[in-house]
C-alpha cells in the first residue's frame, strides 16, 4: 500500500518492564535444551511484574502522545493490536485504552493479525488517515498504534512454546500523522503485506475445533501443532513459501515507495524479532541477496514482542538516531496464518530521545521539535 497522501510517523514508544526472565533458569527449571537456547540467542527477556497487556499499551501511549506534545482528544482512530491474551474474556482492550488515555474522539480497532499485528494496524491506520474526506476540515489527522503482549504462565511458556522464537513482554506505541510534515520523525513511504493462509494449519495442526481455551493442553503449545504439519507436509513448503514471499513482499513495498533496492538512500533492513538461528537461516541469506543495506537484529535483548515487533524496530531506528534525513529503511514484519510485512520509512528530522514512563523503562521517541 502506498499512501494516499504522506502520512508521518510522529512518534514511537517501546515501554518493556524492569523483570528479566533467564534463558539459565530456563534451562535448569524449565525443559529449554542448551542447544535450543544458544539458537535463540537471548540471555534474558523481558517479563511483566503483573501489569497486564492493555495497561502496558496505555504506558507507551502516554509517552508517544507527550513526546509529540499531542494530546488524547486529537485523535481520530486508535488500534490496538495483539498476539496473546489480554486479560479478560470478550471485551474490547482497544476501547479500554482509548478511555484510559481520554482519547473519547477516537475510533478504537482491535486487530488480531497474531505476531503480524503492529505492523497490519500501521497499514490500516495509514489507510484510516489518507480515506477521502468531503472536506480537508473533515479529514483525520491523527491515528495512534498500539501493542502489548504479556507472555505469562502457566498457559504460555516463552521460552519452550515455539519453535526458534522466544517471547517477551512489552508494548509499543506508534503515532501517526497526515499529511507528514516537518514536525514528524519519519514518512511512512510504504506498506506491503502478503499472505499464505494455506500455511494456517501449521498452528491448528491435527486438532479439532475446541469449544474453549486450553482445551487441548493447559498451555499454548505451537511445537505440538507444528509437529503434526510438517509430519503431514515435510517443511520444504513452508521454506519455500518463507523465501519466496520475503522476496515478493519487499520488492512490493519498494516499488510503492519508488525505490531501487540498490538506492543509496536505504540504509537500514531491521527484522522481526525472530530467534538468532531463524533469522540466520530463513531471513538474512535472502534479504542479503537484494539489498547491501545493513541487516539490523534489534531483538536480541527483548525476545518476540508478539505484535510489536515492527513498532519496537521504529522506536529503535529513532532511539539509535540511526538515519539522516532522506535516508530510509525497510522494517519486516511477519506472523502466523501466515502474513509478511514490508514497511519502508523515510526520516525527515533529527530525532531526539524523549524519556518517560516509571524508572525509564518506556524508550520513548520523536522529532525535536515535536507535534503541530
Amino acid at each position: 500500500m502506498k499512501p494516499a497522501g504522506s502520512i508521518g510517523i510522529t512518534s514511537a514508544s517501546l515501554w518493556l518492564p524492569e523483570k528479566r526472565a533467564s534463558a539459565a533458569d530456563a534451562v535448569a527449571h524449565r525443559g529449554l535444551r542448551r542447544r535450543d537456547a544458544r539458537g535463540l540467542g537471548h540471555e534474558t527477556l523481558p517479563e511483566s511484574d503483573g501489569t497486564a497487556p492493555p495497561e502496558m499499551a496505555v504506558l507507551a501511549a502516554r509517552d508517544a502522545l507527550g513526546a509529540a506534545g499531542i494530546g488524547p482528544e486529537r485523535l481520530h482512530a486508535l488500534g490496538h493490536a495483539w498476539m496473546y491474551y489480554q486479560g479478560h474474556d470478550l471485551w474490547s482492550p482497544a476501547h479500554y485504552i482509548a478511555r484510559e488515555l481520554g482519547a473519547h474522539r477516537a475510533l478504537p480497532f482491535g486487530i488480531q493479525q497474531v505476531c503480524n499485528g503492529g505492523a497490519v494496524a500501521a497499514e490500516l491506520m495509514a489507510a484510516y488517515l489518507a480515506r477521502p474526506a468531503p472536506s480537508a476540515a473533515d479529514r483525520p489527522k491523527w491515528a495512534l498504534v498500539t501493542t502489548a503482549d504479556r507472555f505469562a504462565s502457566p498457559g504460555f511458556d516463552r521460552w519452550t512454546s515455539d519453535y526458534g522464537v522466544a517471547y517477551g513482554d512489552g508494548a509499543t506505541a506508534l503515532l501517526l500523522h497526515s499529511p507528514a510534515g516537518p514536525g514528524d520523525a519519519l514518512v511512512l513511504r510504504s506498506v506491503a503485506t502478503i499472505a499464505a493462509p494455506e500455511l494456517e494449519g501449521m498452528h491448528r495442526g491435527a486438532d479439532p475445533f475446541a469449544a474453549a481455551p486450553h482445551s487441548h493442553r493447559p498451555r499454548v503449545d505451537m511445537r505440538a501443532t507444528k509437529r503434526a504439519y510438517l509430519r503431514e507436509h515435510g517443511d520444504r513448503d513452508f521454506s519455500d513459501t518463507n523465501g519466496r514471499i520475503i522476496r515478493e513482499v519487499m520488492a512490493r513495498a519498494l516499488d510503492d515507495a519508488g525505490v531501487n533496492a540498490d538506492d543509496p538512500r536505504l540504509r537500514t533492513v531491521v527484522l522481526p524479532r525472530f530467534g538468532t538461528k531463524v533469522l540466520n537461516e530463513n531471513w538474512i541469506p535472502v534479504i542479503s541477496e537484494r539489498t547491501r543495506a545493513k541487516i539490523e537484529n534489534f531483538g536480541q535483548c527483548t525476545g518476540h514482542l508478539g505484535a510489536g515487533d515492527a513498532a519496537a524496530n521504529i522506536a529503535e531506528l529513532l532511539r539509535g538516531d540511526r538515519l539522516a534525513p532522506s535516508e530510509m529503511a525497510l522494517v519486516f514484519s511477519a506472523g502466523a496464518g501466515f502474513t509478511w510485512s514490508c514497511l519502508v520509512v523515510e526520516a525527515v528530522g533529527r530525532p531526539a530521545r524523549h524519556s518517560g514512563g516509571p524508572a525509564g523503562n518506556t524508550h520513548c521517541f520523536a522529532p525535536r521539535n515535536g507535534g503541530k
